[in-house]
């Protein structure tokens, strides 16, 4: 699939760290539920120490009730994969499962091209979270220089088959691509 054919249930939101993405992202996933849809939240996130655990177990209470939660450190492909037409799925985020695939060692590339790929294939209506992180300073050695080229290149993949690629900032949302509905400006 190319650009020019854009996924209608595609969305990408993305930010820098604590810019208010997640809840941006969390309230797309909501107004897509309206029309009944059942609310699934993938979570890439592992705790590796009591503060990873901490930020995760605030995330869930922030969520409230009403998501079902599949987590997915490695295994995004196959969850995206069995989703159905009808569900919204909020995936949160391709940064921390690209972070998972590079430390297991994976083909990147092919990681990033097989997500692609099931992204266009899947009926759910699927919001994926990501950082921005190539707004800062190089990284000073050689794995955080290709983790930051491989999600820059992942972010460009997912955005341009996404319907709507938004960037939030201060916890304010710029439109790259696409609109937003009135009632979540």
């Amino acid at each position: 699939m190319s650009g020019a054919e854009v996924l209608t249930n595609l969305q990408v939101v993305l930010g820098g760290a604590r810019s208010g993405k997640s809840r941006f992202a969390e309230r797309l996933a909501q107004h897509a539920a309206r029309a009944g849809g059942p609310l699934t939240y993938v979570a890439t996130a592992q705790a590796f120490d009591a503060e990873m655990q901490a930020r995760i177990a605030q995330h869930v209470e922030d969520r409230g009730a009403g998501w079902t939660t599949i987590e997915a450190p490695l295994d995004l492909v196959d969850v995206i994969s069995s989703r159905v037409a009808g569900e919204v799925v909020l995936i949160d985020c391709l940064t921390l499962w690209l972070s998972n695939i590079l430390l297991a060692q994976r083909d990147v590339e092919a990681a990033c091209r097989d997500l692609v790929a099931a992204l266009a294939a899947c009926d759910a209506h699927v919001i994926c979270v990501s950082n921005e992180t190539g707004m800062g300073l190089v990284p000073e050695n050689k794995l955080g220089r290709a983790f930051r080229d491989a999600q820059g290149r992942l972010n460009q993949m997912v955005a341009a088959e996404s319907r709507l690629a938004v960037f939030v900032a201060a916890g304010l949302p710029l439109v790259l691509k696409g609109e937003l509905p009135a009632d979540l400006i």
